[in-house]
């Protein structure tokens, strides 16, 4: 190939590669040329002359030929359907073949266009300069450059461009060669179009696809050139129709044909299954995951006959998304409405994909889950029919606790598959890997998927609002008032429950800010502004989320009307008892309140009103422009509009990776990236876990040996209880005999008051450690008696322990309460509630970061180690006392020593004073640590000096051109020697890795500078 050629040499490079020669008979990749047809009259997308043929072949009666051919002719004519509608039809024509009748009273047959089974049994044949006529004489006839024929129908179109000319202008091609104005009806049997040229590759999409929405295939080859390599991976027969037998889908009116990623998840975990081993899918937000779902269901009830599928999740909106995904695709699924509702579905043969929310296994009372087990084997409840394989959505969270363990006791023979778009991490590792096993196939991650296009990268601000606190002494004064008659350790009780920094952070004053900030925004984003893009509010908790909603309600703004509050919350008359103290509204009464006035307004429910604000929000987003949320929406929620994430709760790991992925979804050109508000200091959160999602680190998860695990932590779980009963009777020792109630009541607190009483301290400071042990016993004996003999403990000594915990909890309680340590929170809720939104006041907000600039894959890849490194020791120590207040509850800082010393903080104001002081400073810590990681991040993407020649206009080529004496032309070799050579995933490929050394050998004939090359460009991403 010679850069610049026509692109007739592009077309005869790839016919000789599809079919070797142009003889008619099948060679090269398995094809055979059936010519030119620019001249032929008559070309259409069913060749009855090539198809008849071969169903005669295959032993069809002339007649049922001719009628089978004349019914698919009539499907293609799409004669009052629109293209989709005509495509799909005769879509399942091909995969599931056609009954014909051959005559009255005779028994149907199917006829079959295709062996799917067989590849190389099919006449598989390429036509160029296919020459289609418009359908309409005043209509533009049209000319594709190959056509792929298979049993004489086209099955796939190609169009080429010469290396030069970009590979969007084949696609735009042959989008238009899809409007009515051209040959729209050709392409009704057509089930994938590729556009392509000798640099970049094919690009390959379902009918109807926009732009921006084709894909280029990613795959392991040691062939260089881009279109030669994907001709060789997507156009051999094999691979060709199995994509379109097994990774094509009609979603909801698109037609779909899978991406890389999902296509080879899906194989991985067809090998599982057929080995009937259960493992862990890893597929990033945003990536198709439902998708992966329905192709490997279709594909095991197609391969097994027995195979039943339960797809299990434990969000009501994800186990909604399930039934929708495979409902829009054409697989019916019966979604349990109950656990019996389960329980009948998973008897019923009939059913061979059932949805289910994992709650729908038992309540968490373990004995309900018995009986229902018990049910199934007395014969009372129909015992589960079938081969099971079970997936198990987001499964980092429901593979967790007893509700997940109840599954193989109900279905003890099922495989399961585990799907997650985020990492396990440690926390997850060990009952992840017990549950399901390994990783299937390779990660697809966060970075590969921006790579890819099928997500879009994310946009990081930080914006601080300073508080200060005004009239101390009323703040004394209204405290005292209210708290009068309560001991000094009530009151210190009471001070630790609000004297945090999240009841700060809730005041009325800085919530107000941030509405604010949201309603100045809605005006200046362009993307907000016009109405196309919208945003998600993550609120601390449901107040606060209600706050916020009546803030905004209540604002006079174009959001008053225009937002919504989507929240875990439905209002139970029952809920409010117990809450009514007399002394004002409670937490609980008012969220009753703001969602019984929205709900009575409105004349709606909870499910219909949320209902009805998804659908706007993701259907008419200058309709529904923010949603506020606290849990709910922050996994499995697809909205292409959402483009700003205000975060303001303190999320981590896979809370907060999920939650930022909401808004990277695409959506049109105008929205290039997701935009992340951050109002609680997340910074190092949010990189940590982008590095994480982007990194190998989770890759050697698949290695531990699960029967070892199992029993080490079991081991670990008896040593745990072991100690922690030590420990609690080691503080009933000093207990007089025989340590009744009478003795221990003595021991800990002060029967004639606190006040007359030498020992009330020393007294405090021993209920402090008798509640503190009681836990901790309560929490041991918990993992032990989940499987107590893995820990080495019998039945006996289980019933004692059982005993003692239950004793321990209950003398905890009635020392809490004859001491007077326990206050009544309901009581004093209202007013801490009022004299935090009174006297917590707050200024508008600030952007502390100045890191909008720069995308967070960028951000990951550039700094890496060496910004950490490079930062001044007080910087870093600033920095770690930042993450520590970030991610700990300020209360343990100055609140720990207050039940021992109730005149610690003595004064509710001082309290209040430090905590908004403390978060000033962090505040201005975090500020100064952000501007510096964003000058480090600059210099790194800039390289180490300005003074670059004009062809090192790349951070990779600077590097190079630093690293190589600064010599301009052996740079210029060096790079593309690197770029002719690295294929896709070379990094820690040894075979890729072994050609790039070999070529680089060529340059530089230096073993150690092709060594220090290899390490420079290993952190460089656009090699």
């Amino acid at each position: 190939m010679t850069i610049g050629q026509p692109e007739r040499a592009t077309q005869d490079r790839m016919i000789a590669q599809m079919c070797g020669d142009t003889s008619g008979a099948a060679g090269g990749l398995g094809w055979r040329y059936l010519g030119d047809w620019h001249q032929r009259p008559g070309n259409a997308n069913i060749e009855p002359d090539l198809l008849r043929p071969w169903l005669t072949a295959r032993g069809y009666d002339p007649e049922v030929i001719t009628k089978a051919i004349a019914e698919l002719q009539r499907a293609a004519r799409m004669d009052g359907l629109k293209l989709f509608e005509a495509n799909r039809a005769t879509f399942d024509m091909l995969r599931y073949g056609m009954q014909v009748t051959p005559g009255p009273g005779e028994a149907p047959v199917t006829v079959r266009f295709i062996d799917w089974d067989h590849p190389a049994a099919n006449d598989l044949g390429v036509a160029e300069e296919v020459a289609i006529t418009a359908k309409n004489p005043k209509a533009y006839n049209k000319r594709p450059d190959l056509v792929l024929y298979v049993n004489g129908i086209a099955l796939g179109v190609v169009e080429l461009k010469k290396s030069t000319v970009e590979v969007g202008e084949g696609i735009r091609q042959t989008l238009d060669n899809q409007r009515a104005e051209f040959i729209r009806h050709f392409f009704t049997t057509v089930q994938i179009t590729f556009a392509g040229n000798d640099m970049q590759g094919l690009r390959y999409a379902a009918i109807q696809t926009p732009q921006p929405y084709w894909l280029a295939w990613k795959e392991d080859s040691e062939i260089i050139m881009p279109l030669e390599r994907d001709v060789s991976q997507m156009l051999t027969p094999d691979r060709f129709l199995e994509l379109i037998n097994d990774f094509i889908l009609f979603d909801a009116g698109i037609k779909k044909v899978t991406r890389p990623n999902q296509y080879f998840a899906v194989k991985a975990a067809q090998e599982a299954v057929r080995a009937r081993k259960s493992g862990i899918i890893w597929q990033t937000q945003g990536s198709g995951k439902s998708l992966i779902m329905v192709m490997l269901a279709r594909w095991i009830r197609e391969a097994l006959p027995e195979a039943r599928i339960l797809v299990v999740t434990d969000r009501k909106e994800l186990d909604e998304q399930i039934e929708t995904v495979f409902g829009n695709t054409g697989d019916k699924v019966r979604r349990a409405k109950s656990g019996a509702d389960l329980l009948a579905a998973l008897a019923d043969p009939k059913e061979r994909v059932v949805s289910s929310l994992v709650h729908k296994f038992g309540r968490r009372e373990e004995d309900e889950l018995g009986e229902m087990i018990a049910n199934i084997q007395r014969g009372q409840i129909g015992a589960p029919v079938g081969s099971f394989f079970v997936f198990i959505d987001e499964a980092h969270r429901t593979q967790s606790g007893k509700l997940a363990r109840a599954m193989p006791t109900i279905l003890p023979d099922a495989v399961f598959y585990g799907f997650t778009g985020t990492p396990l991490l440690k926390s997850d590792k060990q009952t992840s890997l017990e549950v399901f096993g390994p990783y299937i196939g390779t990660p697809y991650r966060f970075n590969e998927a921006v790579e890819d296009g099928v997500v879009l990268d994310l946009r990081y601000e930080a914006r601080d609002i300073d508080q200060r606190v005004a009239s101390p002494t009323k703040i004394d004064e209204w405290f005292e008032a209210k708290t009068k008659g309560l001991t000094p350790v009530a009151k210190a009780t009471l001070k630790q429950r609000w004297g945090t920094l999240q009841r700060v952070l809730s005041s009325k004053d800085r919530l107000e800010q941030i509405a604010s900030d949201i309603i100045m925004d809605m005006e200046l984003k362009p993307r907000l502004k016009s109405g196309r893009g919208n945003a998600m509010l993550v609120a601390g908790s449901i107040p606060e989320a209600c706050r916020l909603f009546e803030i905004f309600r209540n604002s006079g703004s174009d959001l008053a009307g225009k937002c919504a509050i989507v929240t875990s919350y439905t209002r139970n008359a029952s809920e409010l008892t117990g809450e009514e103290a007399g002394m004002g509204e409670t937490e609980k009464q008012y969220v009753y309140r703001v969602y019984d006035r929205l709900m009575t307004d409105l004349a709606t429910d909870e499910e219909a009103y949320e209902t009805e604000a998804l659908r706007k929000f993701r259907k008419e987003p200058a309709q529904m422009k923010l949603l506020i949320v606290v849990s709910r929406l922050l996994t499995g929620f697809d909205a292409p509009t959402a483009t700003y994430i205000y975060i303001d709760k303190q999320m981590r790991d896979h809370g907060l990776f999920q939650a930022i992925c909401r808004v990277n979804r695409l959506d049109g050109d105008d929205k290039d990236f997701g935009y992340v508000i951050d109002y609680k200091d997340l910074f190092k959160n949010i990189e940590t876990a982008v590095d994480d999602y982007t990194s190998g680190a989770f890759d050697a998860f698949d290695a531990a040996d699960v029967d070892g695990l199992i029993s080490s932590r079991a081991e670990k779980a008896g040593v745990d209880l072991t100690t922690a009963r030590d420990a609690w009777f080691g503080l009933l020792d000093p207990v007089e005999q025989p340590k009744g109630d009478a003795e221990v009541l003595a021991y800990f607190s002060s029967p004639g008051g606190w006040e007359v009483d030498p020992e009330a301290d020393e007294k405090a400071r021993r209920r402090q450690a008798l509640y503190k042990l009681a836990g901790a016993y309560a929490r041991a004996f918990a993992s032990v008696a989940e499987d107590p003999a893995a820990s080495g403990v019998n039945d006996l000594q289980i019933a004692q322990y059982r005993g003692e915990v239950d004793r321990a909890l209950a003398l905890r309680d009635a020392v809490r309460l004859h001491s007077e340590d326990g206050v009544d929170m309901k009581q004093f809720e209202p007013a801490m509630r009022h004299l935090i939104d009174t006297y917590i006041k707050a200024d508008g907000s600030d952007v502390i970061s100045h890191l909008d600039d720069i995308s967070l894959i960028d951000l990951v890849a550039s700094k890496g180690a060496s910004v950490e490194e490079e930062l001044p020791p007080s910087l870093k120590a600033k920095r770690e006392n930042v993450a520590e207040a970030i991610e700990n509850n300020v209360r343990k800082l100055i609140i720990d020593e207050t039940p021992v010393n109730p005149k610690f903080y003595e004064r509710m104001s001082e309290l209040l004073t430090d905590l908004v002081k403390k978060r000033k400073d962090d505040a201005l810590a975090y500020a100064e640590y952000l501007e510096k990681i964003a000058d480090l991040v600059r210099s790194v993407k800039a390289g180490h000096g300005s003074d670059y020649p004009p062809s090192m206009d790349t951070t990779g080529r600077k590097a190079l051109y630093d690293n190589l004496g600064q010599e301009e032309a052996r740079t210029q070799s060096v790079d593309h020697a690197i770029r002719e050579t690295a294929q896709t995933g070379w990094r820690g490929n040894k075979m890729k890795e072994r050609m790039l050394r070999r070529k680089l050998s060529d340059v530089l004939d230096d073993d150690e500078a092709v060594e220090q090359i290899i390490e420079i460009i290993r952190s460089h991403h656009e090699y």
